[in-house]
């Protein structure tokens, strides 16, 4: 049947000398059959097989330079210990010595590559670990064997004994570094001694939590009572406010629950979010008003009884409502409260900056959220709602009274990041884009404009350490090497007054670090999509202290894996670098012609083009295996990481921004690689990208001839506010007596459904409280009004994500893709590869 497609082709287009050449060659190539058992080899429960370890994520340890971290290969894992002073690398323990030690004391059987997953904590200053290792072995629970239990109102009680209750037994252990002998220290089970709902003072001498939407607390005797029972009876607990009401309370917020639990939970003690002050005497809480924000719902049809439903406020781009917002901060001595003097008509959101956690304290279970300030203020931002203006306040702690430091405008949207205090708090760094260019400013703590650190055409993403004594930021940056990748992220140094610029961790990979708290070393894992990952251990100056680690990428590579190749193309403009990544069938022959798939995603907050190596082949890699190319790609108006200029171009048009790009690139493409088949233009993508490959398959309906749309904001007018308000824009108007109201307009998938020639299939969760599946059925809806042919998949009690159901998707993807790219349709009733290689029960 092709042939017969193509020499009629070639009748029609007899006077094109080019057209005669083009389907001559098309003659001369296959298509490739699809390769289903090629993709089920690469499932992500096989990939867990062939692949562990690929970065070194380091433990920092408190009182040294030091750190510990778990690495696995294909040989098992080991714990290593580092310490970068010495710039020695020792076992943390002998794998053959600890798996003999746990057989001879649990009675259970170990090897040297088949230990349990520890959790380790360091004791006696840092010279030994302790662990716990739960056996196999059953014992009874020490407790009360006899029970009381009362006949009636006027019989005495009597005791009758119960059934021993069995639990497997519980190891505390203790190993000295360097020692050669393991200690049981207990067998008691690690106490839950956190409660979900509890906010516990950093001194731990009170407790904060919410209850029926208001403020309460206990003392810690009590919360020690709540942790053993919470249904202790002698418990006391205090009311702190009177006020809280549903939509704007204290806490308790039920997000993700549906009406029934939350009925049955609506007295249960739940969480309050907020920040305290370092010495436990203050509390800032954020108070929301969400009273006038309309409700959404959702309904879980395949819910244990009756379908459920789940209501949930949902504020959508240009309803007038607005979220009212205010600051209280709450005296924990005096149980007093006082009011940061915000102006809470004005339509804004407020973020209060948090202290930043210490390396060394990341495994900590207690790590409460504190004020970024020792002294008492408290640094928040307030950004407009249309999101032009953003201002940098401090607030007295005692009296409310707010100073406005630092102000930002622009007329797309402003970013923001943490503010960074130092030098006992006389100095601050403001992290700002107002010069096209993310870069680092210095100011003083009253405000006042000091110098700009950092400049050029690079973007600075974010603030890693600062050396106080020797005023030395350390920072990472996209862009800075023009000879590389912009999206290639890598760790700088400079001096505070803005001399030195270097990079510490050069190498053309993209990279990801974790520095210690003394800032003298840190750990540099670093690849690119077609490398072997490996880890490093360098000093502040760049210097190579030790190799950690290369990834055993051995098993991979035996399955026949081979890498995916980077490109860079130019935009629709001619002008812009495109950079992507070509994925291809590791049974590839040059002699077939390929169908192109696009895997999209339009950010603006990111794009979802790897510049890593990683497992994660679900989109792209296992596709590919199918008989296609599978191809990733930036577009004008994607990742931040680059100029303010590149990642605000789709401002104000938030549907068609990207599509150019993606055709123009693939066109490039077909010009450069003969095996690609530009007439077979495959596209699919999830949220974001359901949304841009719809669109893509309207937009330019002659290109794009297939689409798998997954959960896609199709209808961005009841998308969430901040994502289409943000990068969209919303107009914020006066009128003659000074109220201000927003104008909201943008062009929706569903306007464009007449245009539809080519294949569509749109899947979307029926619980999804993110992106509402009734995006997705306005698109249906749209599309059947225009009497166009479409496919239409429902996953049913599915989020935003689908679960468990991940991997029915993958097939439901790649057999419709078969289909009208391959002309090769499965029909047999049975995933068979979802089944084949299970054992079966």
């Amino acid at each position: 049947m092709r042939k017969i497609i193509l020499l009629l082709l070639l009748i029609i287009s007899s006077t094109s000398v080019f057209s005669q050449r083009y389907v001559n060659e098309q003659l001369s190539k296959e298509i490739p059959v699809p390769n289903y058992r090629l993709a089920a080899k690469y499932s992500p429960e096989n990939l867990a097989k062939l692949v562990h370890s690929t970065t070194v994520k380091p433990h920092w340890l408190k009182n040294s330079n030091r750190f510990w971290y778990q690495y696995k290969t294909t040989e098992g894992s080991n714990y290593y210990l580092v310490d970068a002073d010495k710039k020695v690398k020792t076992l943390l323990f002998n794998n053959e010595k600890m798996a003999k030690w746990l057989t001879e004391i649990t009675k259970d059987p170990y090897d040297a590559k088949h230990l349990p997953k520890f959790k380790f904590e360091f004791v006696k200053n840092e010279t030994a670990i302790r662990f716990r290792i739960t056996a196999t072995e059953e014992v009874e629970v020490v407790e009360e064997s006899e029970e009381e239990v009362k006949i009636d109102s006027t019989e005495t009680v009597k005791k009758v004994n119960k059934k021993p209750k069995m639990e497997k037994k519980v190891y505390h252990f203790e190993y000295r570094l360097g020692d050669n002998k393991l200690t049981v220290i207990d067998n008691k089970k690690e106490e839950k001694n956190i409660k979900k709902w509890a906010n516990i003072a950093p001194d731990s001498s009170i407790v904060l939590y919410s209850k029926n939407y208001n403020l309460y607390w206990m003392n810690k005797e009590n919360f020690l009572k709540a942790v053993k029972d919470e249904k202790d009876t002698t418990i006391i607990e205090h009311q702190w406010t009177k006020d809280g009401v549903e939509n704007f309370g204290y806490g308790g917020e039920s997000r993700g629950e549906n009406n029934e639990t939350k009925e049955e939970k609506k007295d249960d003690r739940k969480t309050i979010w907020g920040i305290w002050s370092r010495d436990s005497k203050k509390f800032v809480f954020q108070k929301r008003d969400l009273r006038n924000i309309k409700d959404l719902w959702v309904i879980n049809s395949v819910s244990k009884k009756r379908p459920t439903l789940e209501t949930y406020k949902y504020h959508m781009p240009g309803e007038q409502e607005y979220y009212k917002n205010e600051l209280q901060v709450f005296d924990i001595p005096s149980k007093g409260v006082v009011k940061v003097k915000l102006d809470t008509i004005k339509q804004q959101s407020i973020s209060v900056y948090r202290a930043p956690i210490k390396k060394a304290n990341l495994d900590n279970k207690f790590k409460p959220a504190l004020l970024l300030s020792k002294k008492n203020k408290i640094y928040f931002n307030t950004i407009s709602r249309d999101r032009k203006k953003l201002d940098i306040c401090v607030a007295d702690i005692n009296t409310g009274d707010v100073t406005i430091l630092i102000k930002e405008r622009f007329n797309t949207y402003i970013e923001s990041k943490n503010l960074v205090l130092f030098n006992n708090e006389q100095e601050m760094l403001h992290w700002s884009e107002r010069d096209g260019w993310a870069h680092f400013y210095l100011y003083d703590t009253k405000g006042n404009f000091k110098k700009q650190i950092t400049q050029g055409s690079y973007h600075v993403d974010d603030f890693i350490n600062i050396d106080e004594k020797e005023r030395i930021l350390y920072f990472t940056a996209n862009g800075v090497n023009k000879s590389q990748d912009p999206y290639y992220a890598h760790l700088y140094r400079i001096n505070l007054n803005g001399t030195g610029l270097r990079s510490i961790n050069v190498g053309d990979y993209n990279t990801s670090i974790s520095m210690s708290d003394s800032n003298k070393y840190f750990v540099s894992s670093y690849s690119r999509v077609n490398t072997i990952p490996k880890s490093e251990l360098r000093d502040n100056k760049g210097n190579v202290v030790m190799h950690l680690e290369t990834a055993d990428l051995s098993q991979l590579f035996t399955t026949g894996y081979k890498f995916p190749e980077p490109f860079k193309m130019k935009a629709d403009d001619g002008i812009t670098d495109i950079y992507g990544v070509m994925y291809k069938p590791y049974d590839f022959d040059a002699t077939k012609v390929y169908p192109l798939i696009e895997y999209v995603y339009p950010g603006p907050q990111t794009e979802a083009v790897a510049k890593s190596f990683s497992i994660r082949m679900n989109r792209t890699d296992r596709l590919a295996q199918i008989g296609f190319v599978v191809v990733t790609l930036g577009n004008r108006g994607g990742h931040p990481n680059r100029s303010k200029w590149y990642h605000n171009y789709g401002y104000g048009n938030l549907r068609d921004y990207g599509l150019a790009d993606k055709k123009y690139v693939a066109e490039q493409l077909a010009d450069k690689f003969p095996f690609i088949d530009i007439n077979k233009v495959g596209i699919f993508g999830h949220s974001g990208g359901g949304f841009m490959s719809t669109a893509a398959m309207l937009v330019y309906p002659d290109f794009f001839k297939v689409a798998v749309s997954s959960s896609g904001n199709h209808d961005n007018t009841i998308y969430n506010s901040w994502w289409s308000e943000t990068h969209h824009g919303v107009k914020e108007e006066m009128d003659e007596e000074g109220e201000i109201s927003y104008k909201y307009k943008i062009d929706v998938n569903q306007e464009l459904a007449n245009n539809l020639k080519g294949h569509l299939l749109l899947v979307t969760g029926d619980v999804d409280n993110n992106v509402h599946p009734g995006s997705t059925i306005r698109m249906a809806d749209a599309l059947i009004k225009a009497n166009k042919r479409f496919d239409f998949m429902l996953m049913p009690g599915q989020r935003h994500g689908y679960g468990k159901m991940t991997e029915y998707f993958f097939w439901l993807k790649a057999d419709y893709f078969s289909k009208y790219l391959l002309r090769v349709e499965a029909v047999n009733i049975d995933m068979l590869e979802m089944s084949r290689d299970k054992p079966k029960g």
